[in-house]
């Protein structure tokens, strides 16, 4: 394998699991939201909310 190959593979084998990461990321972003609104319509708050609320 030339020096040139080698660094080649390693960014894209370092870009493969950046963009994983990121899609990861995201996938788990939208299940943290799904979870935060079916626990608002079940009436559970975030407790930063009940502070606002107070004010």
């Amino acid at each position: 394998m030339t020096h040139a190959a080698y660094v080649f593979a390693a960014y894209g084998i370092s870009a493969l699991v950046i963009a994983g990461l990121g899609l990861w990321i995201l996938i788990d972003q939208a299940g943290r939201k799904r979870e935060i609104k079916e626990l608002e319509e079940r009436g559970i708050r975030r407790r930063s909310d009940r502070k606002a609320q107070k004010k």
